[in-house]
């Protein structure tokens, strides 16, 4: 494996919380690269208990990343700029510049909630693995982003099969930096807390924030850009999406009906003509999910 595989907090089936089994709180699947590193699952554990600890209103827990963590972050910019570069498009190239993550050390949340919370009010909190896409999605009508802290596995640091601190903090922290990108976050929380109690809503908004805010593409100066923070933590998707993705035509309500799977690369994206027309059309589609 030597790509990341585009994630979101919001959906997933690789890792496991299990809260009633305090020796081993995140369940890894055996084809996960640190399924047998017992200093790695050690390590999962440790994050995922001060997430679990963290309550509302308390400091954002700092991690102490080490050395080789560090490394791997490093590793993933280096990759990762060439291709920004290239496809990323204006409105997340700006808003990068304005929180400007290191490239050599990984931030930590409290840092970049004191650059994004003063700006835009939204703000990034721990949670300790995979959550449901009713819980996700809800938290950010509240200008809440849940956020992992942990670290892929070293040993394939250009992939992950589940959303880590870089996908986090490469793909979605700078976003925060944007008005649109805060304002269609929001869009999509306020619509899910209105239909809270409706499953099935709940599912074609989680579809569209899939393939809009995860995995989104859009045209800008003449060519294919990308705004989507699956698409842009992802330096193997990133680096293939062109070339062997089926790329479909914009329409908002077949994305709403149109599935996904978490687990590869997404066989099917959906091209905005502009970054303009995608805000409009999504926050309308929103406005109107009852």
């Amino acid at each position: 494996m030597a790509a990341t595989v585009g994630r979101s907090t919001m959906l997933s089936s690789q890792a496991q919380i299990d809260e009633n089994a305090p020796a081993e709180l995140m369940q890894l699947d055996a084809d996960h690269p640190g399924f047998h590193d017992a200093v790695y699952r050690r390590r999962r554990n440790e994050i995922a208990r001060a997430a679990l600890d963290y309550r509302e209103g308390q400091p954002v827990p700092a991690i102490g990343y080490t050395e080789q963590e560090h490394d791997v972050w490093a590793e993933v910019w280096r990759h990762l700029d060439p291709l920004h570069d290239r496809y990323a498009c204006r409105a997340y190239r700006e808003a990068g510049d304005r929180i400007a993550l290191s490239r050599e050390r990984i931030p930590q949340l409290a840092a970049v909630n004191a650059i994004i919370q003063p700006l835009l009010g939204f703000r990034m909190t721990p949670v300790a693995g995979l959550v449901a896409a009713k819980s996700f999605l809800s938290q950010l009508g509240r200008d809440t982003f849940l956020s992992t802290q942990y670290m892929r596995h070293h040993s394939v640091p250009l992939y992950t099969p589940e959303p880590d601190v870089v996908h986090e903090l490469i793909g979605h922290a700078a976003t925060f930096a944007d008005p649109t990108f805060v304002a269609l976050n929001r869009a999509f929380g306020e619509a899910a807390l209105r239909a809270s109690d409706d499953p099935e809503t709940i599912e074609r908004i989680g579809r569209l924030y899939w393939y809009t805010l995860e995995f989104g593409v859009l045209r800008e100066g003449g060519g294919l850009r990308v705004y989507g923070a699956g698409l842009l933590s992802s330096f193997g998707e990133l680096g293939r999406f062109e070339r062997e993705e089926e790329l479909h035509a914009w329409n908002v309500d077949e994305i709403a009906e149109t599935s996904y799977d978490p687990t590869q690369y997404q066989q099917k994206l959906f091209v905005a003509p502009s970054f303009e027309t995608m805000a409009d059309d999504v926050l309308r589609w929103l406005a109107l999910t009852k």
